[in-house]
């Protein structure tokens, strides 16, 4: 643990309780910034925990550990009146209450937002749920799968390919948007509480947001009413959008002009491309089109992705290596930037991945390994004023 890092949330302390994806996302990016995140659990821990293998118990899985360093963990038994004794001292001591639990089940805790707000008025309490209150899916259950269907995410390589069936973005992907914005609802709220001392209830549904953020590019011609063009972003939605594969791997080009164009294919060994019999003769702008992705997989081919990375960026032209997902980790820049091999004090070395967001003053940074489940309760409940029975209580122990 890095105590002396300090990052722009520094003295901001956050009370936890989520789990899964979103919410571990949000908290870890707070506290990448430097806020003081309490990840409070039952005494089995996040259901998290358990995808993947880890290599000294069953409850340091590698998803948990990829989405909860930067937080201390606290096991507290809910169902028992002295863990929630425990977590109300705790919300006393915050700045932010998150969960993303169903609101009734919050409730029956005894941890709505009237009930923390009575403990703290000036809290900021943020709720990440799957649907709006106000629609007619209010109250359902949500996960990443389900957002990605609503959304039209699934409905995008269609919109490509019309004969693709519906299918998913290969990754987590509407937990982890949420999760961002719930991080950025933290902060704006957080700004509110410093102008004028209020605390307030946050929202996040998941559909909206997502949704919003799928559709930003796609609503395009469906953006005026009446219509003034179709629906779908036509840059992103051309087939020939892809990387192109080189002697000995892939790269993705993308020359802003038809100067850079032209001089990315005689590179290539097609000189005059564009005054060519091959590209004059074509009939019509998409054929044209058709033509120039032709002999851009063609010029591509006739080098190594390492000589097109040096002739583009020597001659100004917007071209990088297209890495397979793999691959990432054997990346020049990635390997300096991002991946980071650490000491787990209790699973040995892991491969851990850096914050992206650089500050001058005050740098994000990883201050603590993810945590064991409750490594941290006697140290947390102690600061709060409990002694040792009382922390064997709210844990569970003494039932």
């Amino acid at each position: 643990m890095n105590s002396e890092a300090s990052g722009p949330l520094h003295g901001v302390r956050v009370v936890d309780l989520t789990q899964f994806v979103l919410g571990p996302y949000a908290t870890q990016t707070l506290g990448d910034l430097g806020a003081d995140v309490i990840k409070v659990e039952e005494p089995t821990g996040d259901r998290q925990r358990t995808s993947g293998k880890a290599p000294a118990s069953k409850t340091m899985g590698p998803l948990f550990v990829a989405l909860n360093r930067n937080k201390r963990s606290v096991a507290l038994d809910l169902k028992t009146e002295p863990g929630r004794r425990a977590l109300r001292r705790l919300i006393k001591s915050a700045d932010i209450f998150i969960h993303n639990m169903r609101p009734e089940a919050v409730a029956r805790l005894g941890f709505s937002y009237e009930a923390v707000a009575a403990l703290k008025p000036d809290i900021v309490y943020v709720e990440a749920m799957g649907y709006a209150p106000e629609g007619p899916y209010a109250g359902r259950q949500a996960f990443d799968d389900l957002i990605q269907s609503a959304s039209g995410a699934a409905g995008l390589a269609q919109m490509v390919d019309p004969d693709e069936p519906l299918k998913f973005v290969p990754s987590i992907i509407a937990d982890k948007t949420c999760g961002l914005f719930a991080a950025i609802a933290c902060l704006a709220a957080l700004r509110h509480k410093e102008k004028t001392g209020e605390g307030q209830y946050v929202a996040v549904p998941m559909l909206e947001t997502f949704t919003g953020f799928i559709m930003a590019e796609h609503l395009y011609g469906e953006t005026y009413i009446p219509p003034t063009g179709k629906f779908g972003h036509t840059t992103t939605l051309t087939p020939y959008r892809k990387p192109l594969r080189t002697r000995d791997g892939w790269i993705m080009v993308m020359p802003a002009n038809q100067a850079q164009a032209a001089k990315f294919l005689e590179l290539g060994g097609i000189p005059d491309a564009y005054g060519s019999e091959r590209f004059l003769s074509a009939q019509g702008a998409q054929m044209r089109v058709a033509v120039y992705n032709e002999m851009l997989a063609e010029a591509t081919i006739t080098r190594t992705t390492a000589e097109w990375l040096e002739l583009c960026a020597a001659n100004s032209v917007p071209a990088m290596i297209a890495n397979a997902a793999r691959d990432v980790l054997d990346d020049p820049q990635l390997k300096v930037t991002l991946f980071e091999e650490r000491e787990h004090e209790t699973q040995g070395r892991y491969r851990a991945m850096k914050p992206g967001l650089r500050f001058a003053r005050t740098p994000a940074s990883i201050r603590r390994e993810p945590p064991d489940v409750g490594r941290d309760t006697l140290e947390i409940l102690e600061e709060l004023g409990e002694d040792g029975r009382e922390a064997a209580e709210a844990h569970g122990a003494a039932r």
